[in-house]
């Protein structure tokens, strides 16, 4: 029984990862299950077990995102929020699976269905854990509202990635990254914070599996 649900897991993660190439290269409306079967090597028979259309598994691939991020950050407080949105700038060049959830979460008009909230709700809960625990740490000046504060840094996430990916490929992104981190430290954290904060994109680069 382990193995077989061992197996149906490799088969899930093998969908969910060629899925995410197709999406990325082709968009949701260009991406067709041929295409995906093809990529994953497997039947439409087991894609259909895990998977209950395709929009089941754009949703999946969307849901995803946090995943490719989360389990590289070590540090707390303010610092590991910074080190999100690193990990988050460098993984756009090079993961498929982040990139298809970013553009799908993007193109969710074209699946037909009610739009969902739902990968940025979930970045919103790592982000604003991340500023109460910094807040209690006493890292954040007085009367600064965590949610606030993630919910600007998720929209300026948004924005900045669309735009480097016009200009550079989202090849600038990590500068970007640092920079918005300059502008907005001043404003929500207290002087030793800024001192030793690390936002370099040398730092997110070393985070790198």
């Amino acid at each position: 029984m382990a193995l077989k649900q061992e197996r149906a897991e490799q088969t899930r993660r093998a969908l969910l990862h060629a899925a995410a190439e197709v999406f990325d290269e082709y968009g949701y409306a260009g991406a067709s299950i041929t295409r995906i079967l093809q990529r994953a090597g497997v039947t439409a028979g087991a894609l259909y077990f895990h998977f209950g259309s395709k929009e089941d598994l754009a949703k999946a691939v969307m849901n995803s995102q946090p995943g490719t991020l989360v389990p590289l950050l070590a540090a707390g407080g303010l610092q590991r929020l910074i080190d999100l949105t690193l990990v988050w700038s460098w993984q756009l060049q090079r993961d498929p699976l982040l990139r298809a959830g970013v553009r799908l979460t993007n193109e969710q008009a074209s699946m037909g269905g009610s739009l969902t909230a739902d990968p940025y709700e979930e970045f919103l809960g790592i982000m604003t854990a991340c500023l109460h625990e910094a807040r209690d740490a006493g890292e954040l000046q007085p009367g600064i509202d965590p949610v606030a504060v993630a919910e600007f840094v998720i929209s300026a996430c948004t924005g900045m990635q669309m735009y480097s990916n016009v200009v550079s490929g989202r090849r600038d992104l990590p500068e970007r990254t640092q920079q918005m981190w300059h502008l907005l430290l001043p404003g929500i954290a207290v002087p030793s914070v800024i001192t030793r904060a690390e936002a370099t994109p040398a730092r997110g680069a070393a985070m790198m599996p």
